[in-house]
């Protein structure tokens, strides 16, 4: 009987030594901070210091939950599995949001927030691996659109400063709504996912250029997703940053050697600015844009139904004239997010008009990881070899 006890307790420490271990700090912690973390599982461990708090939650975007307290004043929860990729997130003190001090800030949602990356099994196009590494490089340029200095971010490949006599086709890369110039340069992991395609031989060697695509609209235009209200971003495109890029940076001028794509707002941007100016981009992608419906008016009711001839002239009633220039026209969106159903429709209907359009959909809401694989599916289908 002692033998069996004693083994007990033996398999019992060993499993509680092992759960112990299961559980890792989140990849986007600040330097040195054991929480939040995560396990295997994906559940969450969040826990924060407020003495003095009455009441204390964290809220993710899968749900709003309640964390205790102990002794010593720190308050702490273990969450269910969290979607894998990369999620926004605050801490409510006694119903005011704040940052997690044990995350890094992020700028989405229109402010600096915490942020967690929860790992997907078995997924690694976006993490660091053992090859040749490109740069990410900011630069700020002159604005004649708004009279203001701007940054951007260019990822050159590896071996561009060495290579010096050589031109790269160019990929321009737009944000969100309520995000800037460092999305697509942080959260979304870019030159990560460059690096690695380029070193796996599945993409060229290409610069990415990732600028700040919040304009401001010009008076008495209320709707974004329409020329007009797409006007500021083509300006500022067109007229600073594809100059800026061509006289600093060594790359190939012309439509055939330019790729215009972005997630959400970006990607609205991107399909009306591309298609509008297809003599200067060959190649536009969308991701999970809200042009063609599933998203509520900012005043309600429901959505205008998307009129495609109406945002591109020529889209329905001449779809051949963009078949013979565009080498790619690409959406894609995620299975969960509301989006979903009309671009489905919207590639059936381009289709059914003869407009050649790519698609594809991968698991998720309107969220990073979404957006990282769109990125990584839309990437190597960029500038054949003519």
């Amino acid at each position: 009987m002692k033998v069996l006890l004693s083994f007990l307790l033996l398999a019992a420490a060993c499993a509680l030594a092992h759960a112990a271990s299961d559980w890792a700090p989140a990849p986007s912690n600040v330097p040195g901070s054991d929480y939040p973390r995560l396990d295997a599982a994906g559940r969450g461990e969040f826990r924060i210091k407020a003495p003095v708090a009455q009441s204390v939650a964290v809220q993710l975007p899968q749900g709003r939950y309640a964390m205790t307290k102990d002794a010593d004043g720190m308050w702490s929860v273990v969450t269910p599995p969290i979607e894998p990729g990369f999620h926004y997130y605050t801490i409510s003190l006694d119903g005011v949001a704040v940052n997690d001090p044990g995350s890094r800030t992020f700028y989405g949602t229109g402010k600096d927030a915490s942020g967690i990356d929860v790992p997907e099994p078995g997924v690694d196009f976006y993490t660091l691996q053992d090859v040749p590494h490109g740069d990410l490089r900011a630069k700020w340029y002159f604005s004649k659109v708004t009279n203001t200095w701007r940054r951007l971010f260019v990822y050159t490949p590896p071996g561009y400063d060495a290579q010096a006599d050589q031109r790269y086709p160019v990929l321009y890369l737009q944000h969100g709504g309520g995000e800037d110039e460092t999305g697509w340069a942080d959260q979304g992991r870019t030159d990560v996912i460059l690096d690695n395609l380029i070193a796996a031989g599945r993409a060229r060697p290409m610069l990415v250029v990732i600028a700040n695509g919040n304009l401001p609209r010009e008076p008495g235009v209320t709707a974004l997703y329409s020329p007009a209200g797409m006007s500021g971003f083509a300006r500022e495109l067109l007229e600073n940053i594809v100059p800026f890029v061509e006289a600093r940076f060594r790359v190939k001028s012309g439509a055939r050697h330019r790729a215009l794509a972005g997630l959400s707002m970006g990607g609205g941007q991107s399909f009306f600015v591309g298609l509008a100016h297809k003599d200067q981009f060959a190649a536009v992608g969308a991701f999970s844009t809200g042009l063609f419906g599933g998203i509520r008016p900012p005043g309600g009711g429901e959505p205008a139904p998307f009129d495609a001839e109406a945002a591109v002239p020529g889209l329905f009633s001449a779809p051949q004239a963009f078949n013979a220039v565009l080498d790619l026209l690409y959406l894609s969106v995620g299975e969960q997010d509301p989006r979903v159903g009309p671009t489905r429709q919207v590639v059936a209907d381009f289709r059914a008009r003869g407009l050649e359009v790519e698609f594809a959909s991968f698991p998720g809401g309107h969220e990073w990881q979404v957006w990282r694989k769109s990125l990584h599916d839309f990437v190597p289908r960029l500038f054949p070899v003519k």
